[in-house]
């Protein structure tokens, strides 16, 4: 099975992950998405990040019912923190019949260097790059990168978080289901 990783602190999942999500696994070869939690990026402040739990429980019902879209914890076993390229060996050591693919915004593909053995990464995975807005994607470094340009709505967690802290409405940037939770745990507030 071919299977696109998309990875994130997912902090919370909004729209705008899930229409990403949705449009790889309908428009190309991937049998499925997986999103992976990372409980902690290592090039991001941990301050502000839910439970790591919580983030995965809020993920699991937005994609409830979804065959395609799939839930993961696998970063929570691993050593923290989280470093794809060892997340990706784990996974063809742990699932050997699947090929591993990642997804990924032109922002983060912009920052791929100063992630950990960037190279093995470009040499070795297919990379499905989505473009975002003021992230030029630069010449094509790897035989394996696929941009697409898929549709992007310009809502950030950060802006969800925001408008939870100061007691607005998330209706429409969040799935209900995800918005009810968020309300009823008093989650960033």
């Amino acid at each position: 099975m071919n299977i696109g990783l998309y990875f994130g602190s997912f902090n919370p999942i909004h729209h705008g992950h899930l229409i990403i999500a949705s449009y790889l696994a309908n428009t190309t070869d991937l049998d499925q998405v997986w999103f992976i939690v990372s409980p902690q990026n290592p090039l991001k402040p941990s301050a502000g990040l839910l439970n790591e739990y919580q983030r995965l429980h809020l993920l699991r019902l937005a994609i409830e019912g979804e065959t395609r879209l799939k839930a993961s914890d696998i970063e929570f076993y691993l050593p923290k923190p989280s470093y794809t390229v060892e997340t990706l060996a784990y996974l063809e050591e742990k699932y050997p019949v699947n090929q591993f693919s990642i997804i990924m915004g032109s922002d983060s593909f912009q920052n791929l260097p100063k992630w950990k053995n960037p190279e093995i990464i470009l040499q070795r995975y297919p990379i499905y790059v989505y473009k975002r807005a003021g992230f030029e994607i630069p010449e094509n470094k790897s035989p394996l990168l696929r941009v697409l340009d898929a549709p992007l709505l310009q809502i950030s967690a950060t802006q969800i978080r925001e408008l939870v802290r100061n007691r607005k409405s998330i209706r429409y940037l969040v799935p209900d289901i995800v918005k009810e939770e968020i309300e009823r745990n008093g989650y960033y507030r």
